[in-house]
């Protein structure tokens, strides 16, 4: 039977494993190439490591390669690379649109010590990056690994000299699952006779409108459920509010008997309808299945027009479309395309007297922001055309890659 260990009980004997780097060494050297240092064998060699249950820091050690006639002492600066799949052949860039050739990595920072601390879980994420596994179904029971180790003497201008490989050291692990990055908010969609041009079509922005996210609230990393909000003109002429646009209808809120009677996933569900014409916030709580719709307390500005303005244009006004058409709007819609670093501003058409800016959140399919007066311009991260929501009561914009 494989035998599963933490790495706590391996490192009761760690400091056995450890060669000297600080031994007394004769001045005025001579830099010479090495032949080879060695890094350590470990006390998990042979055994299968269950990376989720080791807390403690996983440690490598190695000798010092001899860099001077007579062993004087030189800085030494090593850099320890892991790779899930045995080999060494590309470097895997946290930059590049594509590591599929890639297969290994370089852990931590670089060090002058013979050692290295690093943690499972570190570990791990590696494992996750290179396999992309969807679900702890997908992860084998046991999958192996390598380390190896590379040192040189450092320039002046940090140039590398005499480099040398160390040997090289394999791992036996039991990975586990975990998420690279924390799930995208859940965000359901508005569609029906109140909302955008009223068709119950399922365009973003000319038929559709995606409900927002909420400044400082919490959103569940696993799932991305949490409290989610629209505010803007119904009339009463009836919508509903659908999971996805590509679902058929399996994910809906429809209204039962009443107004304030509301019913989630039934398809016999009536449209939704406000007893009096007017502005409304409507809010979504998808952790709770809890929907509320209720009258807006303020008065906000109907605007004539709203543009973009920018570094693109030469900061004039590039016009938005209504989303609405045939009564009062408070949302807008424009497809653009922009390069990397465009800086980007939505004003009042016309006037700079109402304007936001602020600071783009990533997301899978784009970006997000709460848009703030008279804030930093918006800086477009990669090029690419994007549709672009905006809603001039919230002040929220999403940047939708297209």
């Amino acid at each position: 039977m494989r035998k599963i260990f933490s790495f706590a009980l391996m490192l009761l004997g760690g400091a056995a494993l450890l060669t000297s780097c600080s031994e007394d060494r004769d001045s005025n050297p001579t830099l010479i190439q090495p032949e080879k240092f060695v890094l350590n064998e470990t006390n998990w060699r042979g055994s299968t490591v269950a990376l989720e249950n080791t807390k403690d820091s996983l440690v490598l050690s190695w000798s010092a390669p001899i860099y001077a006639t007579d062993n004087a002492p030189v800085v030494v600066t090593y850099t320890v690379d892991f790779s899930p799949k045995g080999t060494f052949t590309t470097l895997y860039d946290a930059n590049a649109e594509d590591n599929s050739a890639a297969d290994y990595v370089t852990l931590g920072t670089p060090t002058t010590e013979c050692l290295l601390k690093f943690g499972a879980e570190e570990l791990n994420r590696v494992y996750m990056q290179f396999y992309q596994w969807k679900s702890a179904a997908e992860i084998p029971s046991s999958i192996k690994g390598t380390f190896r180790v590379n040192a040189s003497v450092l320039t002046a201008t940090n140039d590398p000299k005499n480099p040398i490989i160390s040997n090289e050291v394999n791992i036996s692990v039991l990975p586990y699952f975990m998420l690279l990055k924390d799930a995208d908010p859940e965000i359901w969609y508005l569609l029906g006779s109140d909302i955008a041009d009223g068709s119950w079509g399922d365009v973003l922005g000319e038929k559709c409108i995606p409900m927002q996210t909420i400044e400082d609230q919490k959103y569940d990393a696993t799932t991305g459920q949490g409290k989610i909000q629209w505010i803007g003109y119904l009339a009463g002429a009836g919508f509903k509010i659908r999971g996805s646009l590509e679902d058929n209808w399996a994910t809906q809120w429809g209204q039962g008997d009443s107004f304030g009677e509301f019913k989630k996933n039934d398809g016999g569900s009536g449209n939704i309808s406000v007893p009096t014409p007017g502005i409304y916030t409507i809010t979504l709580e998808t952790d709770k299945d809890k929907l509320t719709i209720e009258a807006y307390s303020g008065t906000p500005k109907v605007f004539a027009g709203m543009a973009i303005a920018g570094s693109f244009n030469d900061w004039g006004d590039t016009d938005m479309a209504p989303c609405a058409t045939g009564w009062e709007n408070h949302d807008w819609y424009l497809e653009y395309t922009f390069k990397a670093g465009d800086e980007v501003k939505i004003k009042e058409a016309g006037s700079w007297d109402f304007n936001k800016g602020g600071k783009l959140v990533e997301l899978e399919n784009g970006y997000y922001a709460y848009g703030v007066g008279n804030g930093d311009n918006f800086w477009i991260p990669e090029d690419g055309t994007y549709l672009i929501l905006f809603n001039d009561i919230t002040g929220f914009v999403r940047f939708i890659k297209k």
